[in-house]
């Protein structure tokens, strides 16, 4: 490979031991690289929930009056009074500050999200996750030593948390765009749908970490999950190509340089090349392109095939956006309130204790696993995604209602009603963040010389982190208000009207879906 290519070092070491090992090698390797970006991608949001989910664990224990209980035989504790509380959390407001932490992570995420996603547009993605994982990884462990060193500053625990929210949003824009650079639409919704599972997996890792450590030492149940975050992402740093183009060859039009598309076949499924069998004008064209350094070589604003990342008001513009924003709003707002507050309402309505009780709300993510292949499927199937965000959302709303009410009656009945409320409530999220997210972000109506996938990614995630944002601090407030026996089904009522709010806002993409559909069905 030329050594004008802007490949990552690591790239660059694999395939030069390739070449001393087997010379005469005829692997694909584009079919490598392609698996290399999906595993590398899914690894790294994986990360990202990873270091998320902590804190509903933890916050089982910090908000306990510990005084006077014995510790666990295991225990290596610091005070034998208040082995497990954790001041300023421990006092009658404890919900409330606890809902702050929430509220400083989720609020600077969601406004970050939108700057997030034009920074993503316009410089090098490889750098722009690397750092943002190793940052990330930094401030979660920084949460975890509070124990050790015996912190008890709320605006400690707040800055921290904060700084993480603004971080964390180099992610979802970063992968998505990734994914996106190096896949066509065929089975996009089964790709993103499988990939996607990344989300609830890291969830669960992140659930079953901290109630490893929670019991004995919570301070490891951040820091651990920290580490492996900065680790993983040196290796992003040595090995992500985040564009084709890096390695040498050339990306899928509908997510590429639309103006190379004459140099490569019709075949949207293969439609990639080595830059071996290129024209020579096209090789020129990545040759520049590679001189112009490794930072803005990608993704600057108007690159050296004439494409230019578009603004705010245009990526707003396109059909849609507006719509699955909205939408996307209310449905983030209920899988975040999950992601928070489950591990404490299993705790509080049941009999388990804060162990089982995280194991058990990790079953919720394992239905979300499942949701997010099915809804891409039906995506593909069917070729009407607001149709199928709609029925999912409908099917969402019983769930809930059922669970509220017959969840807590036996263990059984909260297994299966927790994977049945995680395949409803995050199969719309999770096609809603991927797929149609792509599909918008290179919609026709662009033109041939923009791009706007990382923009328009930011901009329907970024609406929904605020409602993620608003979620928790809203059940936070209600499940501390009223008859505590009713707390939490205010709060469910809640999410169910989220639900529906989340429907209705699809209600005209779904009427243009099952227009098209009849159309369809006609001209057969």
């Amino acid at each position: 490979m030329s050594g004008s290519w802007n490949a990552p070092v690591g790239i660059k070491w694999i395939e030069w031991i390739s070449s001393k090992c087997c010379p005469n090698s005829r692997i694909d390797r584009m079919t490598w690289h392609q698996a290399g970006v999906l595993g590398l991608t899914y690894l790294a949001y994986t990360c990202y929930h990873l270091t998320r989910k902590p804190i509903s664990v933890v916050k089982n224990v910090l908000s306990l009056n510990c005084t006077g209980r014995l510790p666990p035989p295991d225990f290596d504790g610091l005070n034998n009074d208040t082995w497990c509380d954790w001041a300023p959390f421990d006092g009658p407001n404890a919900s409330a500050l606890l809902g702050a932490l929430d509220s400083a992570f989720l609020f600077s995420y969601a406004a970050a999200m939108f700057v997030s996603g034009f920074v993503a547009e316009r410089v090098n993605l490889r750098y722009f996750l690397a750092f943002g994982m190793l940052g990330t990884g930094i401030f979660t462990y920084l949460f975890g030593i509070a124990r050790p060193y015996n912190i008890h500053n709320l605006w400690y625990f707040i800055f921290v948390q904060g700084l993480s929210g603004v971080l964390q949003t180099s992610g979802w824009p970063g992968v998505v765009t990734i994914v996106g650079n190096w896949f066509g639409k065929g089975k996009r919704g089964l790709i993103f749908g499988i990939w996607n599972s990344h989300t609830s997996l890291g969830n669960i890792l992140g659930s079953l970490i901290a109630a490893r450590y929670v019991e004995t030492d919570w301070g490891l149940s951040f820091m651990v999950p920290g580490a492996i975050m900065g680790a993983l992402g040196f290796v992003i740093f040595l090995f992500l190509a985040p564009n084709p183009i890096d390695v040498g060859c050339i990306p899928p039009g509908p997510y590429g340089y639309r103006k190379l598309e004459a140099a490569r076949s019709s075949d949207e499924g293969s439609g990639y090349e080595d830059v071996e069998s290129m024209h020579s004008e096209d090789r020129d064209l990545l040759d520049e392109q590679a001189e112009r350094g490794p930072l803005l070589s990608v993704n600057r604003q108007t690159d050296s095939s004439g494409e230019r990342a578009i603004g705010f008001i245009g990526a707003m513009k396109i059909p849609g956006v507006i719509e699955y924003s909205l939408s996307l709003f209310f449905a983030k707002l209920v899988c975040y309130t999950f992601l928070f507050w489950l591990p404490l309402y299993i705790a509080e309505s049941t009999t388990y204790g804060p162990t089982l009780s995280a194991d058990l709300s990790t079953l919720f993510d394992v239905g979300g696993i499942i949701g997010a292949i099915v809804a891409g499927v039906l995506s593909d199937y069917s070729g009407m995604s607001a149709l199928t965000c709609a029925v999912m959302l409908g099917l969402a709303c019983p769930t809930l209602f059922i669970y509220d009410y017959l969840g807590s009656m036996n263990l059984a009945a909260n297994v299966i009603l927790l994977m049945l409320a995680g395949l409803f409530v995050n199969g719309p999220y999770a096609l809603i963040t991927t797929a149609v997210s792509a599909e918008l972000g290179t919609h026709p109506s662009l033109g041939a010389d923009s791009k706007a996938l990382a923009t328009v990614t930011a901009i329907i995630d970024g609406t929904g982190s605020i409602g993620a944002a608003v979620g928790p601090l809203l059940a936070g407030f209600v499940s501390s208000q009223g008859d505590p026996k009713n707390a939490w089904s205010n709060v469910y009522y809640l999410l169910m009207a989220s639900e529906v709010l989340a429907l209705a806002l699809l209600s005209k993409l779904v009427y243009k879906d099952l227009k098209l559909f009849a159309q369809r069905r006609r001209a057969v």
